[in-house]
């Protein structure tokens, strides 16, 4: 029987895309550091370290496809895992998928990638140009794909807009924890920078797809329906309906600070959040569409509601520390005396 092999699939997006292979029929092996209480019990767990060559060969023996959902984030803030996860792991499993026979790899990269762009939409013609560490290690970690494409492994590369859905938490934790209890939320200058997010239902659709074509591919993933940060704010704090509004700072000072802050470990940011926040970035996602027949279901402000309403759900379970990053909220550290200042600002 053919297996599913899903690396990461203890974090926020391969957990989902777990799920929705078991859902699918699918034979499913993880390949994780951690296990998670969530996991189906039929889905077999291989714990250990991308990084270990015998921990990879494992996972790999007897697999089908397998989805490359390993990484190291943003917010882990360390450059050594940045490269050591990210690219070396990923070198490391495309090979020993090579020698194992694996049909299909399909990799999950990042819009980060192409750093601020210098237009937009961003074709898939358009060439990558990284602005921080985070998207120097997820564009090493293509080159490593496309060196394997040429050693005759078949690979393709999906490359999301910032996810969003039910349970994505992170930094959005903080977002929806101050949209929930009232405070005001800011963009960077006046929010008119266009900013496309994609629903992880959506991307996990991409993957599958992804996994059942043959060749190897790049795919640029995020909604059609999607406007500027401020409207897609407002819509959620519209949506919250517990007096939450958006407010501007100016983009340039507020990025300082927002560097210094976490260079003081005052605050749960990396250079992609004050080099992005304010910066328009979107995806022309029509080869994806024609390529594979995927149309996405969430726009932006659906995306956000989803993600909102499953934190109020869920919100007194949201502080497991064993989870990914992006499972649990991000330590607010001095933003929380940001958080009590709104309430005091004049409206």
């Amino acid at each position: 029987m053919s297996v599913s092999l899903v690396t990461g699939g203890s974090g926020y997006f391969g957990s989902l895309l777990v799920h929705r292979l078991v859902a699918a029929g699918h034979t499913v092996r993880v390949l994780d550091l951690n296990d998670v209480d969530d996991r189906p019990p039929q889905v077999e767990l291989v714990q250990g370290d991308i990084r270990d060559p015998k921990v990879v060969a494992a996972a790999v023996d007897g697999a089908d496809v397998v989805f490359n959902n390993v990484a190291q984030v943003p917010l882990a803030k360390d450059e050594e895992l940045l490269r050591t996860v990210n690219v070396d792991g990923t070198a490391l499993l495309l090979a020993e998928c090579r020698r194992a026979g694996v049909r299909k790899v399909v990799h999950t990269s990042s819009s980060a990638v192409f750093g601020v762009p210098r237009s937009n939409p961003v074709l898939p013609s358009t060439v990558p140009s990284p602005a921080e560490s985070y998207g120097h290690a997820k564009l090493a970690a293509e080159w490593a794909c496309l060196d394997a494409v040429r050693n005759g492994l078949d690979v393709s590369i999906v490359r999301p807009r910032t996810i969003l859905g039910h349970g994505r938490l992170g930094i959005f934790g903080i977002l929806f924890e101050w949209v929930a209890d009232g405070a005001d939320i800011f963009v960077l200058g006046d929010g008119s920078n266009r900013y496309q997010f994609v629903h992880a239902d959506d991307l996990a659709d991409v993957c599958i797809l992804a996994g059942a074509k043959p060749g190897p591919d790049v795919f640029n993933a995020g909604t059609d329906r999607f406007g500027t940060m401020r409207e897609s704010l407002e819509a959620l704090c519209a949506h919250a309906g517990t007096g939450s509004h958006v407010r501007s700072l100016p983009a340039g000072p507020a990025a300082l600070g927002m560097k210094l802050a976490a260079g003081m470990h005052l605050a749960p940011f990396a250079p992609y959040h004050w080099l992005m926040y304010s910066k328009s970035l979107w995806f022309d996602i029509q080869h994806v569409r024609d390529a594979l027949g995927w149309q996405p279901k969430f726009s932006n402000e659906e995306m956000l509601a989803d993600s909102y309403d499953w934190f109020q759900v869920n919100r007194a379970g949201t502080a497991d520390a064993g989870r990914s990053h992006h499972r649990t909220i991000a330590k607010q550290g001095a933003l929380k005396l940001l958080k009590t200042a709104t309430r005091l600002l004049p409206g």
